[in-house]
Order: structure tokens, then C-alpha cells, then sequence
């Protein structure tokens, strides 16, 4: 049967014809990162970003070109062949092959892919549109796969050839960015928003002169994580800061000064608070000197509005260690972010702010910026290597006024009221191993299956993954009447911690406390495998509640990742 695609002119599969092209990738770094798998890959997706990526490459292209690159039938339409070419870094590499493909996305699952082995010399290899037949279904491009033979990094250049009778501007590249230059500095010097009460920054630099142990932790979304930056471990803003801080207050060789990195991609504050325990103090290992908290761009999925935020701020200033905290307020490529109304934390409780924001936004639309847009992204959100080597040097700026500043004679006041709210400063979290120290009793139910596809992330300087929640209750879909979960908690208000998922064997649940539904779940409203935490109960008294989780459908699969829950 036929597909009913739209397709352009027939033409020869000459390679050497000239034909206008769309760049995609342009010399972006990749590294075949552990996947967990017992492989290497790296993954760029494509989903709802096609447009943005090649009108960030080319910001003369016709908007109407850019909007058919989204689907598969107008990449049909346009697109005659795909160039693809891959560098390894080191020359040892060269010789190596990376898999590639670029995937789309059906209906009812995987669409076409367009697979090529490509020689990591820089040679270019042609993928040929018409010889990949479509997939009934088929609606947009969804990612470029990369499979790496081993552990390296590289740059890639992806290239859209068109059809006869499609022209586009050329692309003229940008000039290199200037690093060393005034402007630089000055740009730089605008992302001070606040320098704060430096009563804990000082005393953590003075330790850290010292001799003493001093951490530097970070917790925040995909930014945090090190999205864009390749290598991740090292290349991310956090890590690249934290060498700064290092090198410039540390004790000899600068061992004393560690590093905690907490990221994780799609997150807000919300789930932040209840994984504060875990991903930054360890289990209570832990006792920081500095957190920067980076949720500026996340936290339009915080349901609360910025309360889960302000209380994330308070849990880690009154928790182990009495940190300084730094609010961190990164940036989208169409300059979006939240920092009107979470500056009114730092303001209220005189807190340090960095703002890339204020720092980039103003350079990119200057005659002659520093920097570009298309070399500070690596895609609609993330920095690319030269961003993120931006954002740690605002944060370094930041550390150089926290040693000239003046030592105030007093720690910040956090007895005073919340500005946003600050309703969730104490929660504490748990999963299933430490559930009986928090609960009255718990029946897990028919929720005991072991859910073997977390969201994983890249902690610390870490190149490989480590599994988020990874102590939880799954339903596996295999009960003709499933048992519901329960729990009696003594709480003031309730979170549940749950899995995102893009797998339609996941379905929908539904929580009640006291014998009322006080939620709906559907896991695949987000569409990937991702954490996600919602409030299930809010109660201005500590009082005691049944908990029951329910599946709406016995054939679906539903994963409880944890809880959390206050007192006061």
C-alpha cells in the first residue's frame, strides 16, 4: 500500500551536485557517554525542537521551511539527502565508527530511521531520503542516535540537502567568541544581582583557606546535569565552577575543596525537596558549605509557585553544614525564565543571585555580541561548552566579590515570613527501604514489582549514570484484580514522588486520602521517562491519614518512586 506521504521532485542520487543546505548540527561536541546498557551512546532529540534548532543556525530561514522540518512529511518534502560527518578529539579515534540514525516517531510507536556508519575521520556520509521507505503513521522527527564502540568525544555536523527547486540562505558562521576581551568582562559583571549577606560564603572561604573540608554542591534540572556540555562529568558549568572555587580557595593542591552535583533533567523545586536529602547531603554524609540551587528555567512545573522554591532555599540553609546558599538563574534560548518572581526570595532573605539571564540576554541582540545565540545554546534550552563555560564564570565573579566583600556581623534572619511561602521547609522524604521509620503501617499491596527503567542521571563529575529513587514500589500490570498500595501517615500535608513515562504499557492511578480521591496520576502525560512529584494532600493540622494508591486500569503499570511529608 502507498503511503500517503508528501514527496519532492525525484532527482539522482549524485553526491557531488551542489544543493542548498540546512545545517542542523554544526561542529556540536557529542560523547559516547555509558548508557547503562553496556554501551556507549549520546542522544539529541528532536521532538518539538527541529524548528528551533535550524533557525538558531540560520535565523534568515523562511519560518514556513523551518515548521515543515517538524514533520516527516515535509522532511520528505524538502530534504533530498543528509550529510552527516563525525570527528573524533583525539586522533587515536579517528578510525573508529559511530552508528547513527535519526529516528521518527509513528503513532503507534517508532517511524522510519535513517541509519548510517560514519567513520570518525570528518568525512562526510550521505543518507539517501529515498531509499528509506515511510512508516504508515509516521508524524515527527524525534531524535538523532548516536552508538559509540567505546568511551570518546567528537564533533558532529549534521547537514539537510535539499531537493531541486528548495533554496535557502547560505549559512555564514560566526565569528569566534571573545573571551578575553573587555566586553567579555563587562558581560560577565551584569549577572551580579545580588551579592547578598556574605556572612556563610565568608565563612566557607575561610575555611576552605583553612585547610578544611569545604563542599560545593549543586542541585537544579538538566543545566545542573550538565545537558550540553560534552564531556559531561567535566565540562558542565557546576563542575567548571567548582574548579574555580577550588583553585582559588582551596588548600594546596586544592583536595580539601569537593564537589556534589545534583541534576536532573524536567525537574523543578518540587521534586528537589524531596531528594535534598539524598542527592546532596548523602544520606546524611554530607554537610555543605555552599549550595547553588539552579531551578530558573524548571520551575514552571512547580505547582506552587515558587513556595516548593522558597522552602528548598530555607531546608538547605537551616540543614546540615548551615550552607551559604547561591540562587542561580539560567536561561532559554527565547530568553525565558523565572527570575522576576524567584529574585524575590533572594531579595527577602538578602541572598547572593547570579543571573545568566542578565549577563547574555542583552549581549545577543548587540551589533557585535561577545557571544551568539547559536554558540551559547547547544539546543532550545541547554548551554553548549561555551555556555556553560559562561555560566561558571559568573559564578566565579560571584566567588571573587565573596572574598573582597566585607564580612557582615550577622547571618541572614530566617525567622522571618516566607515571601512566596515557605510551607514545605521541613519536609522529609523517604522511598521503600527506610518507609517503616516514617509510617504507621504500609501494605505495598500488589505494587512489588522492581522498576528496572529509572530515570538516571550523571552525578558529580561522573560520566555514567546513577539511578534516581531507586528504591520504590512498582505495579507490573499483572494482576487480574490488583491489590491497592496503603499507608497510615501522621502528616500536615502529603507529595508522592512518581514515574513519568513514554511507554504505553504505563497507565493511570489514583490517590486517596481518607477514602477521597485527592488526585488522578497519568504517567504518560509528559510522555518520558522522567520523576515527577505532586502534592496529594494538604491539611492544616498534623493529623493521621490512610494513604491508598489504585490502579484505574489492572492491565497497566504504575511506579511509586516515594513520598514526602511535613509536620509543621
Amino acid at each position: 500500500m502507498e503511503n500517503n506521504v508528501a514527496r519532492g521532485p525525484k532527482a539522482p542520487k549524485d553526491p557531488t551536485k551542489k544543493r542548498s543546505v540546512i545545517y542542523i548540527m554544526l561542529d556540536d561536541a557529542i560523547e559516547g557517554r555509558p548508557n547503562g546498557y553496556g554501551g556507549f551512546s549520546d542522544v539529541n532529540y528532536l521532538e518539538g525542537r527541529v524548528a528551533a534548532k535550524v533557525t538558531n543556525l540560520l535565523p534568515e530561514l523562511d519560518k514556513e521551511i523551518a515548521r515543515e522540518l517538524q514533520t516527516c512529511a515535509g522532511f520528505r518534502k524538502l530534504v533530498h539527502n543528509i550529510g552527516v560527518s563525525i570527528k573524533a578529539d583525539k586522533e587515536e579515534d579517528r578510525t573508529k565508527t559511530i552508528r547513527f540514525a535519526q529516528q521518527s516517531k509513528g503513532t503507534a510507536g517508532p517511524g522510519s530511521a535513517f541509519p548510517a556508519e560514519i567513520v570518525c575521520d570528518g568525512r562526510e556520509t550521505k543518507i539517501f531520503v529515498e531509499d528509506v521507505p515511510a512508516v504508515d503513521g509516521e508524524s515527527v522527527l524525534s531524535a538523532f542516535f548516536f552508538e559509540f564502540p567505546s568511551y570518546f568525544t567528537g564533533k558532529v555536523t549534521i547537514a539537510y540537502y535539499l531537493n531541486d527547486g528548495y533554496e535557502v540562505p547560505e549559512l555564514i558562521p560566526d565569528p569566534p567568541v571573545r573571551f578575553d576581551s573587555e566586553e567579555y568582562k563587562t558581560m560577565i559583571a551584569r549577572s551580579c544581582m545580588n551579592t547578598g549577606n556574605l556572612f556563610r560564603m565568608k565563612r566557607a572561604i575561610a575555611k576552605a583557606k583553612a585547610g578544611e573540608d569545604v563542599t560545593v554542591a549543586y542541585i537544579g534540572g538538566s543545566i545542573t546535569q550538565g545537558a550540553g556540555a560534552k564531556p559531561i562529568g567535566t565540562n558542565s558549568y557546576a563542575y567548571r565552577s567548582y574548579e574555580m572555587f577550588k583553585q582559588r580557595f582551596g588548600k594546596g593542591d586544592g583536595s580539601n575543596v569537593h564537589f556534589i552535583k545534583a541534576g536532573v533533567g524536567g525537574t523543578p523545586s518540587e521534586l528537589g525537596l524531596t531528594r535534598y536529602e539524598d542527592d546532596v547531603l548523602r544520606q546524611g554524609t554530607v554537610k555543605p558549605g555552599v549550595v547553588v540551587i539552579e531551578f530558573a528555567v524548571n520551575d514552571a512545573g512547580d505547582e506552587t509557585g515558587g513556595v516548593c522554591y522558597e522552602s528548598l532555599a530555607l531546608m538547605a540553609m537551616e540543614g546540615p553544614g548551615n550552607p551559604a546558599v547561591v540562587l542561580l538563574f539560567s536561561v532559554f534560548m527565547d530568553d525565558y525564565n523565572l527570575q522576576d518572581n524567584l529574585s524575590r526570595v533572594g531579595f527577602h532573605y538578602d541572598l547572593p543571585m547570579v543571573s545568566i539571564k542578565n549577563a547574555v540576554t542583552p549581549n545577543f541582540y548587540e551589533e557585535t555580541p561577545v557571544i551568539t545565540k547559536r554558540q551559547f545554546f547547544y539546543d532550545l534550552y541547554h548551554p553548549s561548552n561555551d555556555g556553560h563555560q559562561i555560566m561558571a564564570d559568573c559564578l566565579d565573579y560571584f566567588w571573587q566579590l565573596a572574598e573582597e566583600g566585607d564580612a557582615p556581623s550577622e547571618d541572614v534572619d530566617l525567622t522571618k515570613d516566607g515571601i512566596i511561602g515557605n510551607r514545605y521547609r521541613a519536609l522529609t522524604a523517604f522511598g521503600k527501604d527506610d518507609a517503616g521509620k516514617h509510617v504507621k503501617e504500609l501494605n505495598a499491596g500488589s505494587f512489588t514489582a522492581v522498576d528496572n527503567m529509572l530515570q538516571c542521571v550523571e552525578q558529580d563529575a561522573n560520566a555514567h549514570t546513577t539511578p534516581e529513587f531507586p528504591d520504590h514500589w512498582m505495579y507490573n500490570g499483572d494482576a487480574a484484580q490488583p491489590e491497592n498500595f496503603t499507608m497510615s501517615i501522621n502528616c500536615k500535608d502529603l507529595l508522592l514522588v512518581y514515574k513519568d513515562s513514554g511507554d504505553p504499557s504505563f497507565g493511570t492511578a489514583e490517590v486517596l486520602v481518607d477514602g477521597e480521591v485527592t488526585r488522578t496520576i497519568n504517567p504518560l502525560e509528559v510522555g518520558w521517562n522522567h520523576c515527577n512529584a505532586v502534592i496529594v494532600y494538604t491539611g492544616e493540622e498534623v493529623k493521621e491519614h490512610r494513604v491508598e494508591v489504585r490502579m484505574t486500569d489492572a492491565a497497566k503499570k504504575f511506579t511509586i518512586l516515594g513520598f514526602g511529608y511535613t509536620l509543621n
